[in-house]
């Protein structure tokens, strides 16, 4: 329901506490309604129970809170749960929780749709409608952290921005959610346990480094030969490698902080000795782990998971290099929740 009223989570804390100075109350009712929408995510005012009914009433009467709704969930057959969650506004995002025996990972999305191009990603190719609020980054995390406390006893450990969207393309909001999802007010997880993943934007990386953000970084590497990862990823003609890899190189100067690449292997595409050397020579500018990411196809066949023996050929050439590499295996293929599946099919 369109409404004009302010979203009540815009304000900071201390914008609260002057509402209510101005309204004649006492600043710490700020504070009380602070927690309650942050730390116990309150859906309506009416949740506020120790706030007076006047209070809420005036509360309802100025602001709204504009929080996610989980529109439907599946439940993969490896565990894995996929939220379709429906914004304020009636568009929907995905976001999914993938459990392992020691841990429980939520997957967020940071845009509706993608700004970028990226040829073998289903989300690609819904245009980029709006960047996420930060409350709505939040919202997806929290849904995750009660489901996992629900399904598997325990909560939520970590967090990948690997959802829909590119994240540095909506950096200040993503920003603010992470600052939120960090804060002692609320819900204290530690950045170590976050992990942004982007397909390349030097000069947001740069950015990162400079802002000196304690969570860690991915990149959607796919090929170090440009004119490969410009078939597969057109914006790289835009973000070439050599400014790609001067971005990751200011990075760790700054932060000292190893690099995941993540790194698909397509039949026919990137599956030859010479793009394994590019990509073994690119992984030694900067200190690195290597995820090789089995790959989900999207309907049309193009992009084929490449054999076994051009896998192991990429881990025996990573491992001879000592450069830490892991395979990991899809979560959720059957309820299109793996890697590059989310397309708001559901």
């Amino acid at each position: 329901m369109a409404t004009d009223k302010k979203d009540i989570r815009a304000l900071t804390k201390e914008q609260l506490r002057d509402f209510f100075v101005t309204q004649g109350d006492k600043a710490f009712r700020g504070n009380q309604v602070y927690e309650w929408l942050w730390q116990k995510s309150a859906h309506t005012f009416e949740d506020m129970t120790n706030v007076s009914k006047e209070t809420r009433q005036m509360l309802e009467d100025n602001f709204v809170i504009n929080h996610i709704q989980v529109d439907t969930m599946q439940r993969s057959s490896d565990g894995t749960v996929k939220n379709a969650v429906r914004l304020h506004d009636g568009l929907i995002v995905e976001s999914v929780l993938i459990p392992t025996k020691t841990r429980t990972t939520a997957c967020v999305s940071s845009q509706v749709g993608c700004s970028l191009d990226c040829r073998f990603c289903a989300t690609a190719r819904l245009k980029r409608m709006r960047n996420l609020n930060p409350d709505e980054i939040y919202d997806q995390v929290v849904a995750i952290d009660n489901e996992s406390k629900l399904y598997f006893n325990r909560p939520l450990s970590n967090i990948v921005f690997m959802g829909m969207g590119e994240p540095l393309m909506n950096y200040n909001n993503v920003i603010k959610a992470i600052d939120k999802i960090t804060s002692s007010e609320g819900l204290g997880m530690s950045p170590k346990r976050i992990t942004v993943s982007t397909s390349g934007v030097p000069k947001m990386i740069k950015k990162m480094a400079d802002d000196e953000v304690k969570f860690n970084l991915a990149v959607s590497l796919h090929s170090a030969i440009d004119e490969v990862r410009t078939t597969i990823m057109p914006f790289n003609e835009t973000f070439p490698l050599k400014d790609l890899k001067e971005s990751l190189e200011y990075w760790y100067a700054k932060t000292k902080r190893k690099i995941s690449y993540e790194y698909v292997v397509w039949k026919g595409i990137n599956d030859t000795q010479k793009d394994i050397d590019a990509f073994v020579k690119f992984c030694k500018y900067v200190p690195c782990k290597v995820n090789i990411i089995e790959y989900n196809p999207i309907d049309d066949g193009e992009f084929q998971q490449a054999t076994n023996e051009a896998l192991e050929n990429y881990i025996a050439s990573l491992e001879k290099n000592r450069i830490v590499v892991n395979v990991r295996r899809s979560r959720g293929k059957d309820i299109d929740a793996a890697c590059g599946q989310l397309a708001n099919k559901s």
